[in-house]
């Protein structure tokens, strides 16, 4: 039976040979000097200085980090509704209070003309959301984060690998937080990393992914730990482990030639075949300038519902990303009015998109909505 999974882990014997030398030669499986070969690997990657890149356990983690680094309680903090459910969830747990933007619709990013209607003096943070790995206009965030005195936190969980004009997301900016979990671009089977130039944030970062305990890292990255320590601030377990960050070295060396490539290639797929479909939108997306995460798609005229079904008699996996927070009961449960948000929300399909499917997968795929698209507009 032909089964086409929306997403899934591209893990395989060279992971499981890094765990493996973890397990057995190194017999330390906390933090230590795999993490910081990690963190190395990826400063190199981007171009950036080592001490830019702080590893955590989750791309939420990296959030919730970031955010408590440069807030108190009772900030707020712009972002679009419309992202996952972790980017409102680390702005709540650092006692800042997440305000529900609405997005431009052709590419899911935070429109800002929005954005400043919901300005007050407790604005601390603009969050753009990096959504299906794009980045949207940072020029135009970073003027009006200028304008307003407001630190930058990109929630890039989406977009690891990606460019804008020509560099690399995290290469430069303010504060840029990725994920590694299992299914992101490059995997650490749970992980995520803040990098930063600021130098403050980034110790902040380090000790707090550590309980608090200052300066723990260099302790733990030469093989020991701090038996006198002191601790400012709050901390949390929310360290990487060397198994971790075993995958992600692993992950990493295989991304350019391998994961980036084969995540545009069936992108540009998908708009070959259904670009000109009537019914269905596809987001504006530079595919030479990003590595998608995800594949959206809009489905017009309330049909999304049943297409999903369809797909799914035809055990081809879909998904919704996703549902707006100011949805939730936790964030107002609509108590705001977002429009744009709310409508797009209802058109909202994922596709199947990761290196382990086929080109003739991608055209099952298609050529089964091409089918729900003809019997629907006939």
């Amino acid at each position: 039976m032909r089964i086409i999974r929306l997403s899934r882990s591209i893990v395989g014997q060279a992971e499981a040979e890094a765990v493996s030398r973890v397990i057995i030669e190194d017999g330390y499986l906390g933090m230590g000097r795999e993490v910081q070969l990690f963190e190395k690997e990826i400063a190199e990657f981007l171009g950036v200085p080592i001490e830019w890149v702080i590893c955590v356990n989750s791309g939420t983690a990296a959030l919730h980090l970031a955010v408590e680094a440069v807030t108190a309680p009772g900030d707020e903090v712009l972002s679009q509704s419309l992202t996952y459910l972790a980017t409102f969830q680390a702005i709540s747990a650092a006692g800042a209070i997440p305000i529900a933007c609405e997005i431009f619709p052709q590419n899911v990013t935070i429109n800002l003309q929005d954005a400043e209607k919901r300005y007050t003096s407790s604005t601390k943070i603009v969050m753009p959301v990096h959504y299906a790995s794009n980045p949207g206009d940072l020029d135009s965030i970073y003027d009006f984060a200028r304008k307003y005195g407001l630190r930058v936190i990109e929630d890039a969980a989406h977009a690891f690998g990606c460019t804008y004009k020509g560099r690399k997301i995290g290469s430069f900016g303010d504060i840029v937080c990725f994920s590694f979990d299992g299914i992101k671009n490059i995997t650490s089977g749970e992980g995520g990393a803040v990098v930063t130039a600021d130098q403050e944030v980034a110790q902040y970062v380090r000790n707090a992914r550590l309980l608090g305990v200052e300066k723990d890292t260099e302790k733990r990255y030469s093989g020991q730990r701090s038996w006198e320590f002191d601790v400012h601030n709050q901390g949390y377990r929310y360290h990487m482990s060397n198994i971790m960050a075993a995958i992600g070295r692993v992950q990493l060396k295989r991304f350019a030639g391998e994961f980036a490539p084969r995540r545009q290639a069936l992108a540009r797929k998908y708009r070959e075949i259904l670009d000109k479909c009537v019914g269905i939108r596809f987001f504006d997306t530079d595919l030479n300038a990003i590595v998608p995460h995800i594949q959206p798609i809009r489905v017009l005229n309330a049909k999304r519902d049943a297409l999903r079904a369809f797909l799914e008699e035809r055990n081809i996996g879909t998904g919704i990303h996703y549902k707006p927070n100011h949805l939730l009961s936790y964030y107002g449960y609509g108590r705001v009015s977002l429009p744009v948000t709310e409508k797009l929300y209802e058109e909202l399909l994922t596709l199947p998109l990761h290196p382990g499917i086929s080109d003739g997968d991608v055209e099952y795929v298609c050529e089964s909505v091409k089918e729900f698209l003809h019997n629907s507009y006939r």
